[in-house]
């Protein structure tokens, strides 16, 4: 299987750290008897000639030796090896030379893949049909094929991935099909898609086993969905039901761990349940807007006897719910109903993900502060990086906006530990986190100035207070200020949360001033000269320091200072010309801070609408900016409005490519920003 591989020049073949001299040792560990060296030698493939889904030279290379892996039966992890060849050949650029290469090679050994069709292996046999679809010339070949066998395969997670190459035959062959077999045919001849859709429609109901029925209804919905039963979330939930009940006690084990390599690890935090999982991750994606469906498959899910599913569903409601603006309710409401199940694993998922759904965990609220009040061991985690932090289900109530949050962060306060994220959470509660302002008082005066730990104690206190716009704390607030050594640790982060809570204290931190007007010379000079503005309203002292900093190396700089600029209004009129230039030539998000501060500069919407459209429409991420502009303009924003009603009337959410909750919190910005500038409730 590796004639010919030391005739290969690898020392002058490149891929993703130089020279691949080091690759036929890979391959050679590929075949080898321990699996701890194949999972390492598939690792190293992945992360040499595979890396970030590339293609070089060297994977070409490859590519013959990895074909005389998967067809040697003494091989033992030849379906990995599959994997690998099906993911270097489906690579979507077309304007990567390699990448096309990488595809004709595979089309022109595609009779391997023919070969394979009725392996031994039912792992091969789960690979193969998506390969037979993306390499093997002739649809109506290929057609015949998976027919073939759908007739005699028995395995059911082999009929799922016929069912899922069918999908993608019809994708790729005959997607007109589904929607007008006629002018399909006079195009194309034989209608190889139409017929793919009827086996899809055919394999979705009796006799065929649940896991094999909800495959192809996802394939439908993703290719053809008008050849979805009217009832289809029914008709799912039912099957999912179906399949929970006949799964096995096999099926619910964890098996064998496997080797500790990245492959292995990887392959160990895939669902307990991954074909369940992707199942129904295909049919949501298939049935896409539906979102009424959407959630109804959802609580369906959620509501299962079997944990897994309801498993599955947490994950899922997360994704809906970052996705799409309405429906989410009900799903949110089951997802709290799991934080009483005693599976460790549905639990964590449960507050994992209501922990990211800031105000739209609201419906969980109840089971939130059951478990936070019954079980005061989750307020508080620690171990982590950073420092303790708050418990995620305590963290979930109180961006949730819910009030009862509060005398339990008050017990949190009185303990040990402040939680190094309590100053992002609190701002959550508004006015019903005004009863922790002493507490938090007394927790920052017992602050030492000069402790290594002082920025890890001082900072989520700072930060706090400042969204309480606690005046009384002033005091303590220059303590620390003033009194930090200039190279302690974590000196800068303390210093700008204090120049932040000055700035929330307004008028009444005019003891600060002098302390501020140094800060304008520093790193901290742009937090300096917005707090400085919300003490004072001088613009003298403050225009200068924007101006340089509006000019400075670092977009975060520049577009901090131009929002800054912004607040000053006609102040600002000094730092016109940099501006101007800035809105004209910066990237996406300078262009809109600062066509946005000449606006409420000037007054001129004329100069600076074309741009501010341009960014909105082509660059998502400048829109919370853009809304945060009409709505501080009040009528004067009106230019705008069109662009906000139609966010508003929009169903999904502006941007879903941000981590965590932050792409949903932008979100619910963007949509409050929006209802204030055209004035309407909530």
């Amino acid at each position: 299987m590796f004639r010919g591989i030391d005739e290969v020049d690898w020392a002058s073949l490149r891929y993703a750290d130089g020279s691949a001299q080091d690759i036929p040792g890979l391959l050679r560990g590929l075949a080898s008897a321990d699996p701890t060296e194949r999972g390492t030698a598939l690792d190293g493939m992945y992360g040499a000639v595979h890396r970030r889904g590339d293609v070089y030279d060297a994977t070409l290379a490859c590519v013959p030796f990895l074909l005389s892996l998967a067809v040697r039966e003494e091989v033992p992890d030849r379906a990995e090896v599959l994997e690998l060849l099906v993911s270097i050949g489906d690579l979507g650029g077309d304007g990567d030379a390699l990448a096309a290469r990488a595809r004709a090679a595979l089309r022109a050994r595609a009779e391997v893949f023919v070969r394979l069709a009725g392996d031994a292996d039912s792992g091969v046999r789960r690979v193969v049909p998506g390969a037979l679809v993306r390499f093997l010339d002739g649809p109506g070949r290929v057609l015949s094929l998976l027919r073939e066998r759908i007739l005699v395969e028995r395995d059911d997670r082999v009929l799922t991935a016929l069912a899922e190459a069918l999908g993608l035959f019809v994708r790729r062959h005959g997607h007109a099909a589904a929607r007008s077999p006629r002018r399909h045919r006079l195009r194309l001849g034989p209608d190889h898609g139409a017929e793919a859709v009827r086996l899809l429609q055919a394999l979705s109901g009796p006799p065929y086993g649940p896991s094999l029925r909800l495959a192809a209804l996802g394939q439908l919905a993703g290719c053809a969905p008008g050849r979805l039963p009217g009832d289809v979330v029914p008709v799912a939930v039912g099957l999912l039901r179906e399949r929970s009940g006949r799964r096995t006690a096999q099926g619910h084990a964890c098996g064998d761990p496997g080797p500790e390599t990245l492959a292995g690890r990887l392959r160990r935090l895939r669902p307990s349940d991954e074909e369940g999982s992707r199942l129904l991750r295909v049919l949501h994606s298939g049935l896409g807007s539906r979102v009424a469906d959407r959630a109804e498959l959802l609580c369906g899910q959620l509501s299962s006897p079997d944990p897994l599913d309801r498993c599955n569903g947490v994950w899922m409601a997360a994704g809906f719910v970052r996705e799409w603006r309405d429906g989410h309710e009900r799903p949110v409401a089951l997802v709290g109903a799991q934080l009483g199940c005693r599976e460790d694993r549905l639990h964590d998922a449960a507050v994992t993900v209501l922990a990211e759904l800031h105000a739209l965990a609201a419906p969980a609220a109840g089971p939130l502060h059951a478990l936070v009040t019954s079980r005061p061991e989750f307020r508080v985690r620690h171990g982590e990086r950073g420092g303790p932090a708050l418990g995620g289900a305590l963290k979930a109530l109180a961006r949730a906006g819910d009030a009862r949050a509060t005398p339990v962060l008050a017990e949190v306060l009185a303990g040990p530990v402040v939680p190094h994220d309590l100053g992002r959470v609190i701002p959550h509660l508004g006015p019903a986190a005004a009863p922790l302002a002493p507490a938090l008082r007394r927790r920052l005066a017992r602050v030492p100035p000069d402790s290594p730990c002082t920025h890890e104690q001082a900072v989520p206190l700072l930060a706090a207070l400042g969204s309480l716009g606690d005046v009384s704390s002033l005091p303590w607030v220059l303590r620390l200020l003033r009194g930090m050594p200039e190279r302690a640790r974590g000196r800068e982060a303390v210093v700008h949360a204090a120049v932040d809570a000055l700035g929330a204290f307004g008028g009444e931190a005019r003891e600060a001033v002098p302390d501020l007007r140094a800060l304008l010379v520093t790193g901290c000079a742009v937090a300096a000269a917005e707090a400085l503005w919300s003490v004072t309203g001088d613009a003298d002292a403050v225009v200068p320091a924007l101006l340089r900093e509006v000019a400075a190396p670092g977009r975060d700089r520049r577009c901090r200072a131009a929002a800054v600029l912004a607040r000053l209004g006609p102040a600002a009129r000094p730092a016109l010309p940099e501006l101007r230039r800035l809105a004209g030539s910066g990237d996406s998000l300078e262009r809109a801070t600062a066509a946005c501060a000449v606006w409420r500069t000037t007054g001129e919407a004329d100069r600076v609408l074309p741009v501010l459209r341009a960014c909105w429409t082509g660059h998502p991420h400048t829109r919370v900016v853009i809304a945060g502009c009409a709505a501080a303009l009040g009528q004067e924003g009106a230019p705008l409005h069109d662009l906000l009603r139609e966010e508003l009337a929009s169903p999904r959410r502006h941007r879903t490519d941000l981590a965590g909750g932050r792409a949903l919190h932008e979100d619910l910005v963007l949509l409050r920003l929006c209802g204030e500038a055209l004035g309407v409730a909530g």
